[in-house]
């Protein structure tokens, strides 16, 4: 898999949206792509050395991950209660990489549409 097609398959997924919004911090981190779902991330990944991606799950399925498979590892500045590290071309699938990045996008939009109110239709 390379970067455009990992890129359309998290466009793919409904109501995504894409920034880059770390280069403001440092120039360096200009070439990190963070994919949205109800304006909070879901996955990210860098552009530039594309060789692995940073989904968010559940404490449980990253402790199960990290015992199935030698190719996750911490993420970079995110909570490792909640993130995990996949890498490309390792142990794991492109196919289960995606299936990692749909259940981030799920566990998000799940939480998010939940926190999200109503329009009220009362006049």
């Amino acid at each position: 898999m390379n970067i455009e097609e990992f890129r359309e398959y998290c466009l793919s997924l409904g109501d995504v949206t894409e920034k880059t919004p770390f280069g403001k911090f440092a120039r360096r981190y200009d070439s990190i792509l963070v994919f949205y779902v109800l304006d909070h991330m879901f996955c990210l990944t860098d552009m530039d050395n594309f060789y692995s991606v940073d989904v968010k799950l559940t404490p449980e399925e990253i402790d199960e991950l990290k015992l199935t498979y030698s190719s996750v590892s911490k993420p970079v500045n995110l909570s490792e209660k909640h993130w995990l590290q996949l890498d490309f071309n390792g142990d794991m699938s492109d196919d289960k990489i995606c299936a990692l990045v749909k259940r981030s996008y799920d566990i998000v939009k799940e939480k998010y549409s939940r926190k999200r109110p109503r329009n009220s239709k009362s006049q």
